[in-house]
């Protein structure tokens, strides 16, 4: 778990900012440290340096708008992330082992196989079968309770309990729970995935640990399944639907609202909020 509400801040605005040119001393001055300092309290609580963070969330976020927007130019995503044409393919390449074309060409193979269950087959759904699924809507802001977990999706349930035990007194018949995910596994190593577990906050919540998930338009997969479908879910939503469809995924993050849990069979029913413009 990532405690230190500096860090968590540091994060908050790399995330809200990858797609400019940030720098060490920008973020260090915006949690109000000297970079010396915060660069060595960062690597302590995450395991990367600022930099190296910062370089490896763009070239996985730039890597899922060439999975999810495959109209658009290379040269363009390329744009997007601060990198010229030749820079981005020189870094890409380094970072994934392919260059942005091979990447593109590949991705929708890589995404068949499921990192977080022994490397399952994944059969991904058609476009018509994920449209019969996806409703268009436009949601309320959600003032949450968090905490924030860099590692493997794999660990959720655990994490889930702990958090649910910890918050008890602050769960009552309307509290939401909710699930925020800034990566993909078939892109993201499974253990430097990052990802915020929280539950709506009541009234008056004092808690430090709290931010907005900022509402707004998104489209919305309805899954009803088990927890081993998840992740076909999505790869059918960013390999085929998204894709093929007329939204355009915007740059907000996504997460997912649970409405139903059945903790003995492990069924689920789960909206997963995918922001569009």
């Amino acid at each position: 778990m990532i405690t230190n509400a500096y860090i968590n801040r540091a994060i908050d605005y790399i995330l809200n900012h990858i797609n400019e040119n940030i720098s060490v001393d920008e973020i260090a001055s915006h949690c109000n440290f000297s970079r010396y300092y915060f660069s060595r309290m960062f690597k302590a609580e995450t395991g990367e340096s600022v930099y190296e963070f910062i370089k490896r969330v763009k070239m996985e976020q730039s890597a899922f708008r060439l999975k999810v927007e495959k109209r658009r130019s290379i040269t363009d995503i390329s744009c997007d992330y601060g990198y010229s044409s030749s820079n981005y393919s020189s870094a890409f390449k380094q970072h994934h082992h392919l260059s942005p074309m091979e990447f593109r060409r590949s991705i929708t193979q890589i995404s068949l196989t499921n990192p977080l269950f022994n490397k399952a087959a994944v059969g991904l759904e058609s476009f018509e079968k994920c449209t019969q699924k996806i409703s268009i809507e436009v949601l309320e802001d959600y003032p949450v309770i968090y905490e924030r977990h860099k590692g493997s999706y794999g660990n959720l349930s655990v994490h889930w309990g702990a958090f649910q035990e910890k918050h008890k007194e602050h769960i009552t018949e309307l509290t939401l729970f909710l699930e925020r995910t800034y990566d993909d596994p078939s892109i993201t190593d499974i253990d430097e995935c990052l990802y915020d577990i929280c539950m709506t906050a009541p009234e008056g919540c004092q808690l430090k640990n709290t931010y907005v998930i900022k509402g707004g338009k998104f489209a919305i997969y309805h899954f009803k399944g088990f927890v081993k479908q998840i992740y076909t879910a999505y790869q059918s939503l960013f390999n085929v639907w998204l894709p093929q469809s007329s939204c355009e995924i915007d740059h907000r993050y996504g997460f997912e609202i649970y409405r139903k849990i059945d903790n003995g069979s492990m069924y689920m029913e789960i909206d997963l909020c995918i922001p569009i413009k």
